[in-house]
């Protein structure tokens, strides 16, 4: 829920349930003014429409669209905007197992990164949060986000091979989601299962299939979901029966993947079957 706190000032902040992510902050500011403070975790933070400008360890730095702005635990930082329009922004507030305190140096050093690809990624993140129900969506994009700031951090993001291909391991991930695509689990179960690397898991998986765990395990809950459809159970318990969220989880993908509401896609079911002549 978004709050109005004034004509000036808009948030909406929540705990999103997904481990590495402490809290997702949105707000839209004209004339606050962030004191110097400090937070326990990584903040990771988009500008949408706007100018953020800010002190970080006595240097001057500015948080512009398009950029993206890593700030480090435990250093103090202030913020405003730099016009009259104010900003928007996004905030990822992330926990230390994604970053670990070594890094607070480097960032100190180069809070703002400028990286199409990796904030195209943090967007898509914000786009997932936004919906509950979607954990190993989060994950895997969270997983592949940690991997990117933690060689910007070391200075090896030039330098990354692309991982080697492990079409055994693929396939043992997509026999795991198979047998738990209804209760569902989370990427760092799926790791533990295979021992092998969150990110490593979410990599081998989508060059083998050509798809995320995350999109496999959502088409195995759509295709089942469209099948209790047709035998007449109400959308509502299919939404359950199926492994999603709640209706509204169950309505939006199942919307995205057929093109159709599961109330429109039972009623074509149901007008088939009426127009039949009998045999």
């Amino acid at each position: 829920m978004v709050t109005e706190l004034g004509p000036s000032r808009r948030i909406r902040a929540w705990h999103p349930g997904v481990t590495g992510i402490s809290e997702v902050f949105h707000a839209r500011m004209t004339d606050h003014v962030y004191p110097m403070h400090t937070h326990d975790t990584w903040t990771l933070l988009i500008i949408d429409d706007g100018m953020v400008r800010y002190d970080l360890s006595r240097h001057e730095h500015g948080a512009l669209n398009q950029l993206v702005t890593l700030l480090p635990p435990h250093v103090p930082h202030n913020g405003n905007a730099v016009t009259s329009q104010g900003f928007r922004k996004r905030v990822l507030y992330l926990d230390s197992a994604l970053l670990d305190d070594a890094m607070i140096g480097p960032a100190v050093d180069s809070p703002v990164l400028d990286d199409p690809l990796l904030r195209d990624r943090i967007h898509q993140l914000h786009g997932v949060l936004a919906h509950p129900g979607d954990t190993l969506e989060a994950e895997s994009r969270l997983a592949l986000i940690g991997e990117r700031l933690r060689d910007h951090l070391t200075g090896r993001l030039e330098l990354r091979r692309p991982p080697l291909h492990d079409a055994g391991l693929a396939h043992r991930l997509l026999e795991i989601l198979d047998e738990h695509y209804v209760e569902g689990l989370t990427l760092q179960e799926a790791s533990d299962l295979l021992f092998a690397h969150p990110t490593h898991l979410v990599r081998v998986f989508s060059k083998e299939f050509g798809i995320g765990p995350h999109q496999y395990l959502t088409g195995r809950r759509v295709d089942l979901g469209r099948r209790l459809l047709l035998q007449g159970m109400p959308a509502r318990e299919v939404a359950v029966a199926a492994g999603f969220y709640d209706q509204s989880h169950f309505t939006r993908h199942f919307k995205r993947v057929l093109g159709a509401s599961p109330g429109q896609f039972a009623r074509s079911g149901a007008t088939e079957c009426q127009a039949r002549p009998p045999t």
